[in-house]
């Protein structure tokens, strides 16, 4: 905000209010923070005062009166906030249009800044997001558990869900994405697994909205084939390959252009999509292990890392993901669990 000239900001996005303050909004409830020079920081709360917040003070608004949710609660926080006026720095990719209207004219964007604040993850964050991996660590020794042929999607998708909340003690804030069979992924159908596929499972159950991400395959046969574990062999290559070269100040694109031609020995162009990306309050998040931008590794980086290959021949394909802390002098694995394919 110095280096903008701002003197006091708004910030409405969910993520970067709870990284201010502590406070994990409902995802049907709105929230705010006012930050300025001074170091106070507003806390536009719904309902009531949080249990445990970091803000210098709370401004409780009405968002459900009767435990009937109000639509309009952004124009209730702006009606709370004081000498709007004087607002002159804010997020431009999420503030409303309602809240800009009323700010400074000399408006300045402190989103960017906020996200490279958040990329270096905080101790207390680590914690979080290591919490949030042993639940995907859970839900895949339910996996192990249950895929055979002739159970559907649907099936090994609430029980796994049921071991992930078990894990976390209280509800996930997110589940992840893929728990397909015979697909590269996609959410869960009412559709049988069958014997000779493989099934990709990205879990990414979020604790308190710290986002996991890992990925495992799963053979609906007791043994894979011959053709998926050599597969198998080539993507755990390219895992081994990232954990020796990942360091401060290495390349992110480089990376990726090394593991796509290592998995292009395999099969051309039957790897298409991105080597992995940061994780922490949002999904994906810098680092970004892809050619689309040009970054470089950093201290406190926590990220994923997710090779795969997919052909008709492997019934669809292997996907295997581990996340990582970038340290002074490499990084530490953070997931733990097998990433055999074998029952």
């Amino acid at each position: 905000m110095q280096k903008a000239n701002a003197s006091r900001a708004i910030i409405t996005s969910r993520e970067n209010v709870h990284w201010l303050t502590g406070f994990w909004t409902h995802p049907l409830m709105k929230s705010a923070a006012v930050i300025d020079l001074e170091g106070n920081c507003t806390l536009f709360a719904p309902n009531s005062e949080p249990e445990f917040h970091a803000a210098s003070q709370v401004e409780v608004f009405e968002a459900s009166p009767l435990c009937t949710l109000r639509q309009d609660q952004i124009e209730l926080i702006l009606g709370k906030v004081e000498s709007p006026a004087t607002l002159n720095a804010t997020e431009f990719s999420d503030c409303p249009v309602c809240f800009r209207e009323k700010m400074a004219d000399n408006i300045v964007d402190i989103g960017p800044e906020i996200l490279k604040l958040r990329r270096t993850k905080d101790s207390d964050e680590v914690d979080m997001l290591r919490h949030a991996i042993a639940c995907t660590d859970a839900m895949y020794r339910k996996a192990r558990e249950i895929i055979e042929p002739g159970i559907t999607e649907l099936e090994v998708f609430s029980k796994l869900q049921r071991a992930g909340v078990l894990a976390a003690g209280e509800p996930l804030t997110a589940c992840g994405n893929d728990y397909r069979s015979n697909a590269p992924g996609g959410p869960p159908r009412d559709r049988k697994v069958e014997a000779g596929e493989l099934m990709i499972l990205d879990l990414g159950p979020a604790y308190r909205g710290y986002n996991a991400d890992n990925c495992r395959t799963f053979s609906v046969n007791p043994t894979p084939n011959d053709e998926q574990m050599k597969a198998w062999g080539v993507i755990r290559s390219v895992l081994d390959m990232v954990e020796s070269e990942v360091r401060p100040g290495a390349s992110c694109k480089a990376l990726y252009e090394k593991a796509k031609g290592m998995l292009d020995e395999y099969k051309k162009d039957s790897f298409f999509h991105h080597l992995g990306h940061g994780i922490g309050l949002f999904p994906h998040e810098a680092p970004h292990l892809n050619p689309t931008w040009d970054e470089v590794f950093q201290v406190g980086d926590v990220f994923a890392a997710e090779p795969g290959l997919y052909t008709e021949e492997l019934k669809a394909g292997i996907r295997i993901e581990e996340n990582y802390l970038v340290t002074e002098h490499g990084i530490e694995k953070l997931t733990s669990t097998p990433i055999e394919i074998q029952r």
